[in-house]
């Protein structure tokens, strides 16, 4: 029997598998957005969230173990230094996948995956959305008033000029 075992392999054994993910890792961390697989998305953020977890606290002994997993420095000192301090309040979800569509050559379905923190468009859009259903309703009361005596004087100001010309 299997109970328990939904680890998916991606096809691969055990140590091609931690190279790969390890790599990945590297990248998504250095780029923050990378393009791959979903089945690989999905196992990359299994793989990489906890070591974002564990730069949150900067010690010589998580680093040494981030250090483990990774084998790269400079993406251990990306990840302690710009990273680390950007996902600091945030209490776990540091990744986004988004779905792509299907490759056309092998039809696999495809996605991205980032660093939830670093996506600007992302983060300007959350923060225009700040109103909730209540105020969207009293808000067109509130503008109106506010447009009429604008639009007034420019409708008196159109005639006098178009008579002057």
């Amino acid at each position: 029997m299997r109970h328990n075992k939904k680890f998916n392999h991606l096809g691969r054994k055990h140590s091609h598998r931690k190279a790969m993910l390890a790599n990945m890792a590297i990248s998504l961390i250095m780029h923050k957005r990378i393009t791959t697989t979903l089945p690989k998305a999905k196992a990359l953020r299994v793989y990489v969230e906890p070591l974002i977890t564990k730069s949150k606290e900067d010690t010589t002994a998580s680093r040494r173990v981030v250090f483990s997993y990774l084998q790269n420095k400079y993406a251990v000192t990306e990840l302690f230094g710009a990273v680390a301090s950007k996902v600091a309040d945030r209490p776990g979800g540091y990744t986004r996948i988004i779905k792509l569509g299907r490759r056309p050559s092998d039809d696999a379905p495809m996605a991205f995956i980032e660093l939830v923190d670093f996506d600007e468009n992302m983060a300007k859009t959350e923060a225009k959305k700040t109103r909730t259903r209540r105020s969207r309703k009293a808000a067109p009361k509130a503008e109106a008033p506010v447009e009429t005596p604008a639009e007034a004087p420019a409708e008196t100001e159109a005639p006098a000029e178009a008579s002057a010309e």
